[in-house]
């Protein structure tokens, strides 16, 4: 998932997440004021109480509230208000909501085939906000439609890649409305099955991915559809002012007793392109309740944050399986050849760059992998030493450089978000650590909302602008090495017209590599091929890594029913409730 996917705290200790305290789950905190890390792995402030409005607030456009068409981690935390899945990550704190539990479905997948059929029952009697009953069809319609990504450029592509489709591939239904889709099957109303072109044991995960988020055909108005989401959850969109704002309020056709929503608020107002600084201000004082982005304070807010005792105890501090990196386009020369990429790896100031996303409690720990140290299966290694202080080695840098054809460095352009002020320093911070090797950065900034369908993740566009570095971020679609890596290292996921997340990594190498991992049914081999997937992208240079991150939450002041959500890396939006004032 993008969790894109966000001052300077030398010296300060991050609070680490204990295993035992995994296992509090259950436990409760009414405490109104609460301490450090008081939502990490228990819900705070539990309320049953129903009533009132959670404001969320933006820094930028959404990418699509469209379920087909998103890709953004706070956008599928935050759909679950109004759309049902087949599947869904249990709303609980802490690793319990890395669980998948039934939603629309009955229950959870059963597997035949060896692995290569999977079948799924729906709930009967489960109605659009129209009143028309949800049926398997619609839910097949809903993963057909995401495999246009002309029209709907944002999500991943899991769907693509496992289902067994034509020879040549499937268009979607807007483009080949009358292909063989028997890869989807529907035998009747209420049962809906995969055809996978090989064993995948994981299948589940993508069945709660929101691209199972049933669309009725008839109601279906391509890249329009964001505009007039029909609701399958308890609330519904009452007005969407594209780029602006939207509010949802509550859906009657909903049937309360779906046993994974409260849905205590009445409604929920979102506002879009909020100043990120201004957001934590406003989040202090009680005036918007989250930044909707989940990935922390800014850094106008960190130090205050760190000073200030009772401010402190309003915060959160999470261990995440995200990354945030710098992806290196090998499509752009001179990075077309590997010494140039692994110059810039050994001329990065580590330390800078971690101080850029917060330091050591609001950023996280010093990368030098690609995936972070909550994947199982993670090896920790280093193949680009940065020295003892870790500010890089220039030595190595220039040796690389001549070794490239580069001895005098050389310029080229970085991109990166212009809403997230920690990716602004971030830029800035190799701006100045790589000019010490000769090598000139100048800095593009661009909007978050179409940052990768149009502009960093768009392969034409990287090439004709020369962005040689790219900020990126990366969160696991679901907490396993596949979750983590596929979209980011395949080569297969990059879209021509933009949209993936892979910026970088071209390998046919890899991409064999991927194919050996995915069919591996012993766990503990299965770790170890994608260990070597990891070393291997970093072996040629295709990522710069930043930390393995962290973030630093400033809890809501009005809010009930407040924790954080490893699946998501952030509060969970589904069971908030409003305190009474």
């Amino acid at each position: 998932m993008n969790h894109n996917i966000k001052g300077i705290l030398a010296g300060t200790a991050a609070i680490a997440l204990t295993a035992g305290l995994a296992a509090c789950g259950d436990k409760k905190n009414d405490t109104a004021e609460g301490e450090f890390n008081a939502a990490l792995t228990q819900v705070f402030n539990a309320s049953t109480e129903k009533g009132g409005t959670v404001k969320l607030a933006n820094g930028d456009d959404w990418d699509s509230v469209d379920p087909g068409d998103t890709y953004y981690g706070y956008s599928w935390n935050f759909l679950r208000l109004y759309g049902r899945g087949l599947l869904m990550n249990k709303p609980a704190p802490g690793k319990e909501s890395n669980d998948l539990v039934p939603d629309l479905a009955e229950d959870l997948g059963k597997a035949t085939d060896g692995g290569k059929t999977w079948t799924y029952k729906l709930r009967k009697g489960m109605k659009f906000e129209d009143g028309t009953e949800i049926k398997a069809a619609d839910v097949k319609y809903a993963v057909l439609r995401s495999f246009d990504k002309v029209v709907l450029p944002h999500g991943p592509q899991y769907f693509e890649q496992f289902l067994d489709t034509p020879r040549g591939g499937y268009k979607g239904p807007y483009k080949d409305p009358k292909a063989d889709t028997k890869f989807i099957e529907t035998p009747d109303d209420y049962t809906i099955v995969f055809k996978l072109k090989q064993a995948f044991a994981d299948f589940d995960y993508l069945a709660a991915l929101p691209q199972t988020v049933p669309v009725p055909q008839a109601k279906d108005t391509g890249a329009k559809y964001k505009e007039k989401v029909v609701s399958s959850g308890p609330y519904k969109f009452e007005k969407y002012e594209v780029g602006k704002s939207f509010s949802l309020v509550r859906n009657d056709q909903w049937d309360s007793s779906d046993p994974n929503r409260k849905a205590l608020p009445d409604r929920y107002e979102v506002s879009l392109k909020v100043n990120p600084d201004d957001l934590d201000n406003r989040i202090q004082s009680g005036d918007i309740d989250i930044d909707v982005q989940g990935t922390g304070v800014q850094t106008a807010m960190l130090g205050r944050v760190v000073g200030d005792p009772k401010l402190k105890a309003r915060t959160d501090n999470p261990t995440l399986a995200r990354h945030w990196y710098t992806s290196i386009p090998s499509t752009v020369p001179p990075f077309d050849k590997v010494e140039c990429r692994r110059a810039v790896i050994y001329a990065a100031d580590r330390t800078a760059y971690q101080a850029s996303y917060g330091g050591e409690l609001a950023g996280g720990e010093i990368a030098t992998t690609v995936m972070p140290p909550v994947i199982p299966g993670f090896q920790k290694y280093d193949l680009y030493p940065a020295g003892p202080d870790n500010k890089g080695d220039l030595e190595k840098a220039k040796e690389e450089l001549t070794k490239c054809g580069k001895p005098g460095g050389f310029e080229i352009n970085m991109a990166f978000r212009s809403d997230r002020a920690k990716e602004k320093a971030t830029a800035e911070a190799l701006q100045e650590s790589l000019k010490r090797v000769g090598i000139v950065l100048n800095l593009k900034p661009y909007p978050s909302g179409d940052y990768f369908s149009q502009y960093a993740g768009n392969p034409g566009f990287v090439v004709s602008n020369k962005l040689g570095l790219v900020t990126n971020g990366w969160g696991a679609d679901f907490n396993t090495p596949f979750g983590f890596l596929s979209q980011i290292v395949d080569s297969r996921v990059i879209l021509p017209g933009g949209g993936s997340s892979n910026v970088s990594v071209r390998s046919p190498e890899i991409d064999k590599m991927i194919d050996e991992a995915v069919v591996e049914q012993d766990k503990n081999k299965q770790y170890e091929l994608y260990a070597a997937i990891d070393k291997k992208v970093m072996e040629e240079a295709f990522i710069l890594p930043g930390v393995y991150a962290k973030s630093l939450l400033l809890r809501p002041k009005n809010l009930t029913n407040v924790f954080v959500s490893d699946a998501f890396s952030m509060y969970d939006y589904l069971s908030l409730g409003v305190a009474k004032k």
